[in-house]
């Protein structure tokens, strides 16, 4: 028998797959960036739309890759005002994680209109993963 959309057993639907996988991916890099000392948190943007924000300088947060386009861009936020944004980084759709934490550290918000730097600045102090305690609990322990 087939599974049909109403079935209370049987496999996930491919979307929601997906966003798990997007969702851990997320995870792993907010993890990563934390470990360099970079103040990150998970964005859950919408529905299956995972993002990283990150806190920079002057009170302004980036968020980056929350709107479900393949590319890697941000939006730079203050006070829930558009301040700035970092272009789509060319190639950037086939970045692994690796790749993704370094452009995001690389990334220069001083002016509207982000540039990557040569070089990553030397990490700082690694800071906590966030959910504490509970973190296991909320991620079904999965490896969290």
């Amino acid at each position: 028998m087939p599974w049909t959309q109403g079935s209370t057993c049987g496999p996930a639907p491919a979307r929601a797959r997906v966003a798990r996988v997007e969702e851990l991916r997320a995870q792993r890099v907010v993890d990563a960036l934390r470990e360099r000392g970079v103040d990150a948190r998970m964005e859950k943007a919408g529905v299956y739309q995972f993002g990283i924000s990150v806190r920079v300088q002057g009170g302004r947060t980036a968020v980056w890759d929350s709107d479900d386009t393949a590319g890697l861009e941000a939006q730079v936020m203050r006070d829930g005002m558009l301040v700035g944004f970092v272009p789509v980084i060319e190639g950037s759709e086939d970045f692994d994680d690796d790749q993704v934490i370094d452009a995001i550290v690389r990334t220069d918000y001083d002016k509207p209109v982000a540039t990557q730097r040569q070089q990553a600045p030397p990490p700082a102090a690694p800071l906590p993963r966030e959910g504490g305690v509970f973190r296991r609990f909320l991620g079904g322990f999965r490896g969290n």
